[in-house]
């Protein structure tokens, strides 16, 4: 099995939006990717929570049965179309993708 994890920070106002619009986007889109492909395990999207410490504002908790399904969901176009968006609405970017 592969885990693939991934956080952003968001710019303070991007695509005509404010930060807590787009983030609330991101995980719509996102959460339209679930089951994009055979080989996803888990797919979960958070979003940073008043009250409890996040030092980022969106996180991807995902696992894959190999790296074959997640390179699938890598380019499938479903993914392609929210990478687009994330793109332009994040500052920065954190991956870690480890087999267990």
């Amino acid at each position: 099995m592969l885990k693939h994890i991934v956080m952003w920070k968001l710019k303070d106002h991007a695509e005509g939006n404010d930060r807590a619009t787009n983030a609330r986007l991101l995980k719509e889109k996102l959460d339209r990717c679930a089951a994009v492909v055979p080989g996803i395990l888990k797919f979960e999207v958070a979003l940073a929570q008043p009250g409890l410490e996040a030092t980022y504002d969106a996180v991807l908790y995902s696992e894959f049965t190999d790296a074959a399904a997640l390179e699938a969901y890598s380019v499938h176009p479903e993914h392609e179309a929210v990478k687009g968006f994330i793109g332009a609405v994040r500052s920065e970017r954190q991956c870690m993708d480890f087999i267990v």
